[in-house]
């Protein structure tokens, strides 16, 4: 029996770092009963490095490459939340084949909320830096960013909030 649903597409969540991808993809994911997918656990646990010993040691040239590698391979399955890192459609190639796998949506915040949610975490290697190197990443990807057509601004909403408009996008498109 057909519902007039497209089934087992994905969810895709990307944006810049700190705005809420993983936080909200796990909640929306235990919400639809779908597999949840961060881009850069499995890059970690392929590659047996933390993402900032893979900087500090490739590049971020080569760091791209594995997660391009990664995001084209988690594509190509259905029926998932997957949350990248915040510059993987940078790489056309990678953002077409998200949006061609189903809903991409852009979760935004202002730096100051980005910076707070993240802190000093050794993680994000992009995040160990002063203030002005982060806003000028931010605004470099600020096109990218802007040019997805579902975005959401995480700054002052709670979790629940976003994942309640991530839902009614979600619902928006299968139907």
């Amino acid at each position: 029996m057909t519902t007039g649903r497209k089934h087992a597409q994905n969810i895709v969540l990307t944006g810049f770092m700190g705005t809420g991808k993983s936080t909200v993809g796990r909640l929306v994911a235990d919400r639809l009963g779908l597999a949840f997918v961060d881009t850069d656990a499995i890059i970690e646990a392929r590659d047996g490095r933390t993402i900032a010993d893979i900087f500090a040691q490739d590049g971020e040239a080569a760091f791209r490459q594995l997660e391009a590698d990664v995001c084209l391979q988690t594509a190509s399955q259905r029926g998932q939340v997957i949350a990248t890192g915040g510059g993987a459609l940078l790489n056309p190639v990678v953002r077409e084949t998200f949006e061609a796998s189903g809903l991409v949506i852009c979760l935004k915040c202002g730096l100051d909320e980005a910076i707070r949610r993240v802190g000093d975490d050794p993680a994000r290697p992009l995040f160990a830096t002063e203030r002005d190197r982060l806003a000028r990443l931010l605004a470099a990807r600020a096109d990218l960013y802007d040019s997805l057509p579902h975005q959401i601004d995480t700054t002052h909403h709670s979790p629940p909030e976003i994942v309640e408009e991530v839902l009614r996008l979600w619902y928006m498109q299968i139907t």
